[in-house]
């Protein structure tokens, strides 16, 4: 075993005078306006119950010191012969920006590597080999835990960078891992254990119903181990143990005070969703059902993965009906023409499941929670649950379909689902293997990345007869003339004498191609960007973004044709030509949109562009085009938490 040790790690940041500002000792319980009311909400450990909870058993004046810890196997070589098992470590008192940061200050930061049990075949999946290998797993944690154990029970006082000192009292307050992990931390016989939830005792039948059950406790997994141990005979023991799911081997977080194991544990996004229910499940029903449509679903399908727009945080495929494909962001949106209601029934259902899922996955995404989000996300739980018809596609009585059932009590537990994801800790995997490659057997791993200055030859100066470009351009000085002489006025400019504006084709503009967009996010409420283009050569192929435009209405969607900026005086106006996307949808098609939770718009014709003062645009937005029907387009809103929930508010309008 290979460790070092926790208490000395978590000291050498409180000596850090750099992070020592940034560590929150006390619960806190925040609320911010809306313009009505006060709202409560939850983002970080310190604003949720466990953290509160926790500071409410300690003695007067003791800070909670809380640590979350996460635990897994990771491939160093190649072909997968090579396994480090790695504990990192984080602590929950640092914002989430430095926990779960890029930067070593404050970060992840691997504490130990756990032996690593050599498969025998000759006792592979024998009840003692397997208690055996979690009896190694926790006698061996239990010396990275060694230096925090004592302390549980008495805490320490400790001088900060800052000069303060504090009365510290350590605890374990989350444990990040998959399904398969948290069943050896909780000491469960895990998938086909009578109850294989290691966070209540759903029966193992009962999975696919959510519903809450009784939960699992430490004082109760300690007592049911006592009590079989004191059994005549192994097979009595046994008999108690497997009554609750649990293994004879003594559970090393016991031995921490105020810590629940059962409590620690979290649903991991990652596993459960991404490579869970997505993975593994929804994305094979959707194979299925295209392959049973026949070779032109596929490849119409692969085609309209292609043609998606680029945009951040949205992987492109080529084609996905031969590759595993782990991202539910845009299926709904592209399967729409194939899985239709007319010609399968089925499918449209399983579309409404998707919608669903997706939904929920959203929503418990969101970087910051509040009641209504929470009430949200619940409903789209019992929605999901509702339309999984186990009859209709397959058993759904399995682990990962229980599990979302404790998603919001541990929101409410824990604060925001980051900072219980494996993701973070997931992504430190791949800096081992790197290291492991050019330090062992000198493979030449890394590739030849182009790399080009997006900041280099964002604006040009044009002189030219636009309207020859394409059909956009039609009357564009007449729209220009138009709208600087209505804009100005409503912005108390006036031209000397009451003038109006007349610009001529042989005036200069400038032109722009790349745009940067502050907006407030409707879920944080913290300022974000995006960055976008208009360029008819972005990496070698044209690039036309799309907006959300605000208006005193309410908000509609285009395409960015043209930016430019026009002088008028000693004043600079930055404008932008549009193709507006908001031709009326007749309400038969909308409520079949809706059935599936998408947000359908249509252009008007090219020559119908409008030109808007690039204030006005409230942010970006990608859009996947309907090849059924030409310049009708979906909004693909689960790019983010932010245009999800301002497509959710247009659709509400609706009702």
């Amino acid at each position: 075993m290979h460790y070092h040790p926790l208490w000395d790690w978590a000291l050498d940041l409180l000596q850090d005078r750099r992070l020592v500002p940034h560590f929150v000792f006390d619960a806190q319980c925040l609320s911010k306006f809306n313009e009505e009311r006060f709202v409560h909400f939850i983002n970080e450990p310190w604003t949720a119950d466990a953290f509160w909870s926790a500071q409410s058993q300690l003695p007067p004046n003791a800070k909670p010191l809380a640590f979350i810890l996460y635990a897994d196997k990771s491939k160093l070589s190649s072909f997968g012969s090579q396994k480090g098992y790695l504990i990192i470590a984080r602590i929950a008192n640092l914002p989430i920006h430095i926990r779960n940061g890029n930067t070593a200050l404050g970060g992840g930061r691997i504490v130990g590597w756990l032996p690593i049990i050599v498969e025998n075949q000759e006792h592979a999946k024998k009840k003692n080999y397997i208690d055996f290998k979690n009896a190694v797993w926790h006698t061996s944690f239990y010396q990275l835990l060694a230096s925090v154990v004592k302390l549980s029970t008495t805490g320490y006082w400790f001088e900060c960078g800052d000069g303060i000192q504090c009365h510290l009292w350590p605890l374990i307050l989350i444990l990040s891992a998959d399904y398969e992990e948290q069943c050896i931390m909780a000491l469960i016989h895990g998938l086909k254990g009578k109850f294989p939830c290691p966070v209540c005792l759903v029966p193992q039948d009962e999975q696919s119903v959510l519903h809450p059950h009784e939960l699992h406790t430490s004082c109760q997994s300690k007592d049911t181990l006592h009590t079989a141990r004191l059994r005549p005979s192994e097979k009595e023991k046994e008999d108690q143990l497997k009554a609750f799911s649990l293994r004879n081997v003594e559970n090393v977080f016991w031995r921490i005070l105020y810590t629940d194991v059962h409590r620690t544990l979290s649903v991991d996004r990652l596993h459960t969703y991404e490579e869970g229910l997505w993975g593994d499940h929804l994305w094979n029903e959707v194979k299925f059902w295209i392959s049973d449509l026949g070779r032109e679903a596929a490849i119409k399908l692969d085609k309209n993965f292609d043609a998606l727009p680029q945009w951040p945080n949205l992987t492109h495929f080529s084609s996905v009906m031969v590759v595993d494909f782990n991202d539910s962001t845009a299926l709904g949106d592209l399967s729409k023409d194939i899985l239709h209601l007319s010609c399968c029934k089925l499918g449209h259902l399983l579309l409404r499941c998707i919608r669903y899922y997706m939904e929920l996955d959203m929503y418990t995404s969101f970087e910051v929670q509040t009641e209504d989000t929470i009430s949200a996300g619940r409903f789209a739980l019992q929605k999901f649950s509702e339309v999984m018809e186990p009859e209709t596609f397959k058993n759904w009585n399995f682990p990962k379909k229980h599990l979302i059932s404790h998603i919001f009590n541990d929101i409410l537990a824990k604060g925001v689902t980051c900072n219980y994801n494996t993701k973070p800790n997931e992504k430190m995997h791949g800096s081992l293997r790197k290291i492991y490659l050019q330090h062992t057997n000198f493979k030449n791993v890394a590739s030849q990345i182009l790399r080009y200055d997006e900041w280099l030859l964002t604006s040009t100066s044009m002189h030219t007869k636009l309207d020859e470009l394409d059909e956009a351009f039609a009357d564009f000085w007449m729209k220009l003339n138009g709208f600087l002489n209505g804009f100005l006025p409503q912005n108390n400019i006036h031209l000397p004498d009451g003038r109006r504006i007349h610009l001529r084709a042989e005036d200069m503009i400038t032109e722009f191609r790349f745009l940067h967009i502050n907006y407030e996010s409707m879920v944080d409420w913290r300022l974000h960007q995006d960055l976008l283009r208009c360029n008819p050569q972005f990496y070698g192929s044209p690039r036309y973004d799309c907006v959300m435009v605000k208006t005193a209405d309410k908000p509609f969607f285009a395409r960015l044709v043209y930016m430019f900026s026009s002088s008028t005086g000693s004043a600079d106006f930055p404008l932008a030509l549009i193709h507006p996307y908001d031709v009326g949808i007749a309400s038969s098609c909308r409520r079949r949109d809706d059935d599936i939770g998408m947000w359908h718009v249509r252009a008007k014709p090219r020559s119908s562009s409008e030109i808007i003062s690039v204030r006005s645009i409230v942010r970006g937005a990608a859009l996947a085009s309907n090849p059924e029907t030409p310049g009708d387009y979906f909004v693909i809103h689960t790019v983010d938490t932010d245009i999800f929930l301002r497509v959710k508010a247009l659709q509400a309008q609706l009702l």
